[in-house]
């Protein structure tokens, strides 16, 4: 077996889970989980450790904010602590006011389905990001986050590749060439091959203990 390919089913027998996985998401196209992936992924691009991020995923939906409608109609002292309960102490003020906003962005533009998003999007990458980015909180890093989430649901994104995907390959002794990388995503489901890569990113240590074991 080639050591590429020795690489990748080690990686995805330990680390081939998306983020929402984690975080207690069954995602499907619809509503809910969509909102919720959506949260997560402002949560997950602040300068915090997943695990905190992917806590308050889970405090949030315990506290019932589980849509857009709820969240905006949430108080901000609810939304402050549940966020706290999950320990994401750190941005907990300006991120409670984030959420409020952006649900009730969310309701206003898309009536709180971001399936009407997906559909003004019409299959444009490019666009799609950049109204994800209108959310606040979710800029760039956000957006990308999303969409490597999401790519299991909305095939017109997969394989989504950015660029953390692209250093945790790199990491793993990978091919970095988008083209090829897309290949070996195929059929690997995209989203939890990215989700693992990603790993690889933020974790140098145990990129290097998956390639050693390659060897």
């Amino acid at each position: 077996m080639p050591a590429q390919q020795r690489v990748i089913e080690e990686l995805l027998a330990h680390e081939g889970r998306t983020y929402a996985q984690e975080a207690g998401i069954r995602l499907a196209d619809t509503p809910q989980p969509l909102y919720r992936t959506l949260v997560l992924s402002c949560l997950l691009s602040a300068r915090i450790r997943s695990s905190i991020a992917v806590a308050t995923s889970r405090a949030l939906a315990d506290a019932g904010l589980r849509d857009a409608r709820s969240m905006a109609q949430s108080g901000r002292q609810e939304r402050v602590d549940a966020l706290g309960r999950g320990g994401y102490r750190r941005y907990d003020e300006r991120t409670a006011t984030q959420l409020g906003e952006g649900a009730q962005l969310i309701l206003d533009e898309w009536g709180g389905d971001l399936r009407r998003l997906r559909k003004q999007a019409d299959g444009d990458l490019t666009a799609l990001r950049r109204q994800l980015q209108r959310v606040p909180g979710l800029g760039p890093t956000g957006a990308d986050i999303f969409l490597r989430e999401v790519q299991a649901i909305w095939p017109e994104v997969a394989p989504y590749l950015d660029p953390k995907v692209v250093q945790g390959a790199r990491r793993l002794g990978l091919p970095e060439d988008e083209a090829a990388l897309s290949r070996l995503a195929e059929d690997k489901g995209p989203a939890a091959f990215a989700a693992a890569l990603v790993r690889a990113a933020l974790d140098k240590k145990m990129a290097e203990g998956y390639r050693r074991q390659a060897v």
